[in-house]
């Protein structure tokens, strides 16, 4: 297989008397003479399963640079024999369609990138891409695009403006991209790419084609003011609101994004949760000016996964200091751009009243053919709690080889705190080896020193650990003609876990098999086990508590639906033994969400979970911690109708009702023992409801109109009442804490 690693668009339009700089008409219908002057790529090769052989369907793809945009068509045969899914979805949906994938590093250095999705009913998602693989899709962009189909097959095109993203200056009047393409057959399963690499691979976004092309810039001011008006029917009372956002890139190596009173988001509601561990609920930003540009500064540290940051944006405008809801964001500046072979980045936030936070970040990255530096700064000014965090970061990235990659970071946090200091430091490395014909290995390690803090501005899961993990991987693609899977990828894995102090914590081992089947459909089987060993956390500082081993089972399955059948089923099932009864008194959990699709325009969903737990165990104040006999029973349903391509309806219905019966009291002795006592724990009931129906109408393109109304809220009561998990779930349906209607306008601006 050939496969360029870098192709020239400049040498070909060099000869040509207008060199790629003629206008396409983005209407779906690939015009040969618009195209013409276009790099032609036909090598699209199998990434899903991941065996890089010939698609079973040929895909064929044009790019060209103009001066309005990169230019992109995708022309995919797919004749009646092999069916098109072509439901709408909203943007960023999930949903099993047949699409096509442009990624894009502008820079083409692997350090950041940009992922754009075109559905064949012309839905989009956009996401950006760091960290090699980590996508992110709260960020979305101001680009064109359009589909079309005929008998043979479908076709689509692109065109993603030169002001999307911030660029280094060009050399000599060129600028090299890092691109990859794909296609994905929702009926199948299959995904081909050029070049054939897949996002689960560690070399990723440093590994798509180099292209030359000539470098064309853009200039844009934008300025999206918006209005909100809301009319609550519990307090009885309305308020009025109003800001705006401004976008500004008078060059390619330079943007400005800046906002006054920025939106915190009324029409896009949190998941609802029941949370009464130690950690903290991860929640996704989409304030527009804190999506805008924001990769730049998505520095992953402290954890295994992807949730943990050094700047986590929704502490700006979060619960205040005072404790007294949420903090009022007057103003925030962001600035992105590039000098002398450096990208920059500037953050500044402020929120208002006398105990606002302020909050600073600026972060520089150098990049080479094959390493990378980068090094960011930030400060948090707390007035109520007269404290002051700052947090140093240096980064760097190596890859020597397509077989190796190299990541790590070192952190440093210095508080002052009514007039005490806190300083500590951290680290994590990431050692990735591909081995060839489908293995590969990883080996991460991460060290959290006690007294480092980070949750001022970012979100960490926890510090004052140490953490390693080996991990080998094995793809397996050469399946017989015959089975109903297309692929399977192994991967084994054996860790320790241990506090700064030197308490151990664990030691555990896991295999896990992730699928995709012939179908289209995908299944996840994973089998850990902990050792023996402690929770230095559950009791929040008032000792640390032994725990026998935890055996975790987890699968998840996606059966889409096939043909004319309108159903599809997404299945999760569980088994968590993490309490004081062992493997023997785990957690039961089955969540079944099933798919109903009208047409190709509505969707009706249902998502039902039910899960037991005979050993809860929950901290209850000192050095005091409980089991609970537990039923928990969820709702999460809803219906999206895609009245146009301009008008979408959304209904969200999510109900949750725990029931919680005492089982036994313990106390955390000295030796970390957990003393059985005779201490009533009362039983307690949780009930939360969230509820909306939104109508939305997009003006122009980042324009919309909305239209919502919301009623939700929560109850925790505590008692010996013993009314069953079925009870609380109904009563869920009666909570009114707040009954809202809504009204947004926001209009985008183009100067």
């Amino acid at each position: 297989m050939r496969n360029p690693l870098f192709v020239s668009l400049s040498a070909a339009c060099a000869v040509l008397a207008a060199p790629c700089a003629q206008a396409v008409e983005i209407d779906g219908r690939i015009d040969p003479q618009e195209w013409s002057q276009a790099q032609h790529i036909e090598d699209f090769r199998l990434t899903q399963p991941l065996s890089r052989e010939a698609a079973s369907q040929p895909t064929q793809a044009w790019m060209m640079a103009t001066p309005e945009g990169l230019a992109i068509a995708f022309r995919n045969q797919q004749p009646a024999g092999v069916p098109r899914l072509r439901q709408h979805t909203e943007r960023d949906g999930d949903g099993t369609v047949d699409r096509v994938n442009l990624y894009v590093d502008f820079d083409g250095d692997g350090r950041m990138g940009y992922n754009f999705t075109v559905t064949l009913a012309n839905s989009i998602t956009d996401a950006t891409i760091t960290s090699e693989n980590q996508f992110n899709n709260d960020w979305d962009g101001d680009w064109r695009h359009a589909t079309s189909e005929d008998e043979e097959g479908w076709s689509a095109e692109m065109l993603i403006p030169w002001h999307i993203a911030p660029m280094r200056k060009a050399d000599g009047g060129n600028r090299t991209l890092g691109i990859q393409l794909d296609r994905v057959i929702a009926s199948t399963g299959e995904r081909t790419s050029w070049p054939a690499v897949h996002y689960t691979q560690a070399r990723y976004l440093s590994a798509f084609n180099r292209v030359q092309m000539p470098a064309y810039g853009q200039t844009l001011l934008a300025i999206t003011p918006y209005v909100v008006g809301v009319q609550d029917a519990v307090k009885h009372k309305g308020d009025f609101d109003g800001g705006l956002d401004l976008f500004w890139k008078p060059s390619g190596k330079f943007q400005l994004s800046a906002t006054l009173n920025p939106d915190f988001g009324q029409v896009e509601s949190d998941e609802l949760t029941v949370n009464f561990s130690a950690t903290e609920t991860f929640f996704s930003d989409k304030r527009p000016f804190f999506t805008e540009n924001q990769s730049f500064f998505d520095v992953p540290f402290g954890s295994y996964s992807s949730n943990s940051r050094l700047i986590y944006t929704r502490r700006v405008g979060g619960g205040r200091d005072d404790g007294k809801g949420s903090g009022d964001v007057t103003a925030a500046l962001k600035l992105n751009g590039s000098a002398a072979g450096f990208n920059y980045g500037l953050f500044a936030a402020s929120e208002g009243e006398d105990i606002g936070r302020d909050f600073y970040a600026a972060r520089v990255t150098r990049d080479f053919a094959r390493f990378g530096l980068g090094a960011m700064v930030t400060q948090v000014d707390r007035p109520f709690l007269d404290r002051q965090a700052n947090v140093y970061e240096f980064d760097q990235r190596w890859t020597p080889n397509p077989q190796w990659s190299i990541r790590g970071a070192v952190v440093a946090s210095d508080v002052e705190q009514a007039g005490r200091s806190f300083r500590d430091s951290g680290g994590q490395v990431r050692i990735d080896y591909d081995m060839g014909k489908g293995w590969r290995q990883q080996l991460y390690g991460l060290h959290l020193g006690k007294d480092l803090m980070l949750n001022d501005f970012g979100y960490l899961e926890r510090n004052n650990f140490n953490y390693l993990r080996y991990d080998l991987g094995r793809r397996v693609t050469d399946l017989p003609a015959d089975s109903a899977y297309s692929s399977h990828d192994w991967h084994y894995a054996v860790s320790r876990r241990y506090s700064d102090d030197g308490v151990h914590i664990a030691d555990a081992v896991s295999i896990n098999r992730r699928s995709d089947l012939r179908n289209g459909g995908r299944e996840f089987l994973e089998a850990a086990l902990w050792g023996s060993g402690h929770d230095d956390l559950v009791t929040r500082g008032n000792g640390v508590l032994r725990v026998p081993a935890k055996l975790f089972l987890t699968y998840e399955g996606l059966r889409p639906r096939q043909g004319d059948n309108p159903w599809s089923l997404y299945t999760e099932a569980g088994y968590s033994a993490d309490g004081l009864g062992g493997v023997d008194e785990g957690r039961l959990r089955v969540y079944l969400e099933p798919n109903y699709q009208f047409s190709d325009r509505m969707l009706l969903f249902a998502g039902v979970e039910y899960s037991h737990s005979p050993d809860w165990l929950l901290w209850r104040q000192g050095n005091r911690v409980a089991s609970f006999r537990s039923d928990l029973l969820s709702l999460n349903a809803g219906l999206q109708w895609f009245i146009d391509d301009k008008q979408e309806l959304r209904l969200r219905l999510e109900s949750i009702g725990v029931d919680a019966r005492a089982r036994q009291a313990y106390r955390v002795a000295s030796d970390g023992r957990a003393l059985a006592v005779a201490e009533e724990i009362p039983d307690f009931r949780v009930r939360n409801l969230g509820f909306q129906v939104r109508y939305r109408y997009e003006l122009a393109p980042l324009s919309y109109l909305y239209v919502a109304y919301v009623r939700g809220g929560e109850m925790f009561e505590e008692g010996m009442q013993h009314d069953g998990v079925g009870r609380q779930f109904r009563d869920a349906f009666d909570l009114r804490d707040s009954e809202q209607l809504l009204v947004k306008l926001s209009y985008r601006f183009e100067i």
